[in-house]
């Protein structure tokens, strides 16, 4: 996974974050100097790319415009003070919705625009079908084994059709409904605890983490287990690693930054670790389908080792491919709650929106006492709720970068082969050719006044891409999404919510692979609706 970081940034990722590391040791206070002797052999490899790049211009190619580079850091000095979506957002206006970079060593094309998504996405679908395999992302995934990494092929093929025939389909989703009313009850007593304390206020974020967290691992692999929290503090490091916050992701060829990095060295050792906790669950489900429980599938790793023992798929699913898919879902959903934490602050920031949701939402289940999943498709004004906060908070706002497999052309731009692509999808979703009246203000109406119908998400209109589009489109959007209507239709109902002494609230974003809110969300629960079993 790319992400760009300054310069300052840069100078201190020399010494290995010790925090990240699984029994890491310290380094010397000599990374300067160590930085000095990766910068000087980065030099060679900057000369033979300098030569490369005069060569495609004798070839004549009408490459795509950018900003100027530096040696060694490429574009990265353009990105300094800022979050790699703004900045780029911001160079987008100078340069044109079709960028190329150079992200450290790292060639990068940076989609912009409608138009330029539409031609990636969908005109050259197939071409642009595989993903770029970083150091760490390789380390992490085994090569590409799982389905949000895998190369664009037969293997990758096969994972898909899986994963929208057998892992995730309506009906899977569906049967996970019990799951996500438990753990919607459990949150909800939570906070109706907070309430009945006075002036407690609820850290949203670990209420909604909590909730997405365990009822992706009960549906994964059907239930809480010992390592819980291993497995959790690991996956995390993993995806910090992912994000881009090494050296050895920017400078791929240069084995002296990959050594002082000790990236990838962390990576295997996560990846070593969820492996390792990983075997003992699935040795429980085998042994439990072992003892006459083979043919009641519970969970989704139910599924996938049904279909590696039905022994008839042309490529043989082995233990290490499941391992991944499973750390997939984790990821996959790693999404949700942020998504969720961005809605309650914009409804919070937005007194009409607010109050007009929850009319909504208790005109639907007062009478009712709690949420019933099967009815939310009756509410009108929440989904559009969800689709605004994915409008301004696109998940991943660079979704999952993709990779040129052969030379075509964009926007009349020749693209060459090996390219990385990024779309920077946090700033189609404000940009205001496609969304006129202030881009970056909450207002859900936007999608009534347009019929409701326009600007799906779901990958037809490229100006609003929160799961991206064509093959490479995440194909857990329906899992997403139960969660995040039922959670959020929830929390509408029961309770009131206000911020501790009405202070405005701290809308900035983290840096990180996930668009997070910077800040915590401490809000105060009034209770309306009494939560059943409290």
């Amino acid at each position: 996974m790319l992400l760009i970081i300054s310069y300052k940034q840069l100078t201190k990722l020399v010494k290995p974050h010790q925090e990240l590391a699984l029994g890491a040791t310290p380094m010397e206070d000599h990374h300067y100097l160590y930085l000095g002797l990766a910068l000087v052999s980065l030099l060679v490899m900057l000369a033979k790319r300098r030569r490369r790049s005069d060569m495609a211009h004798g070839h004549g190619l009408r490459l795509p415009p950018g900003p100027w580079q530096l040696p060694i850091l490429g574009s990265l000095h353009h990105m300094a003070g800022k979050l790699p979506h703004h900045a780029m957002r911001d160079l987008a206006r100078r340069h044109g919705p079709l960028m190329l970079l150079r992200i450290g060593e790292v060639p990068a094309l940076v989609v912009s625009s409608r138009e330029a998504a539409r031609e990636v996405m969908k005109t050259h679908d197939a071409v642009f079908a595989t993903r770029p395999l970083s150091p760490t992302m390789r380390a992490l995934t085994k090569g590409g084994r799982g389905i949000i990494m895998a190369p664009y092929g037969a293997h990758w093929r096969q994972l898909r059709r899986i994963t929208i025939t057998k892992l995730l389909t309506a009906r899977r989703v569906l049967s996970f409904r019990a799951v996500r009313e438990e753990e919607a009850a459990a949150m909800l007593r939570a906070c109706a605890a907070a309430a009945a304390a006075g002036s407690r206020a609820v850290d949203m974020r670990e209420r909604l983490s909590a909730l997405i967290t365990d009822t992706t691992m009960r549906a994964a692999m059907g239930d809480r287990f010992k390592d819980r929290e291993v497995f959790l503090r690991v996956l995390d490091r993993a995806i910090v690693l992912s994000a881009g916050f090494n050296m050895a992701d920017l400078w791929p060829s240069s084995r002296i930054v990959g050594r002082l990095s000790g990236a990838v060295r962390r990576c295997e050792e996560i990846r070593d670790t969820v492996f390792g906790i990983l075997d003992g669950i699935i040795e429980e489900h085998l042994e439990r389908m072992r003892n006459g429980g083979g043919g009641e599938v519970k969970d989704l790793l139910d599924v996938l080792l049904k279909v590696q023992q039905d022994g008839d798929l042309p490529i043989p699913l082995d233990m290490d491919v499941i391992k991944v898919v499973i750390v997939d879902i984790f990821a996959g959903s790693e999404t949700t709650a942020p998504t969720l934490e961005w809605a309650m602050a914009e409804l919070v920031q937005n007194p009409k929106a607010m109050e007009r949701a929850t009319a909504e939402v208790r005109h639907a289940f007062a009478a009712h006492g709690s949420v019933c999943e099967d009815r939310l498709a009756e509410l009108r004004y929440l989904p559009l709720v969800i689709r605004e906060t994915l409008r301004l908070h696109t998940p991943l706002p660079f979704l999952i970068p993709q990779e040129c497999q052969e030379p075509c052309r964009v926007l009349g731009y020749d693209v060459p082969r090996g390219i990385t692509v990024m779309v920077n999808a946090w700033a189609l979703g404000r940009d205001e050719r496609y969304w006129p009246g202030d881009p970056d203000a909450f207002r859900p109406e936007r999608f009534e006044a347009a019929g409701g119908g326009a600007a799906d998400f779901r990958g037809a209109d490229f100006e609003l891409l929160p799961f991206g589009a064509g093959r490479r489109m995440c194909p857990g959007l329906g899992f997403a999404l139960a969660n995040m209507e039922l959670a959020l239709a929830s929390l509408l109902l029961h309770f009131d919510w206000e911020a501790p002494g009405a202070a405005e609230l701290d809308m900035t974003e983290a840096f990180g692979l996930t668009a997070h809110r910077k800040a915590r969300l401490l809000l105060r629960p009034i209770l309306r609706v009494p939560v059943p079993g409290v």
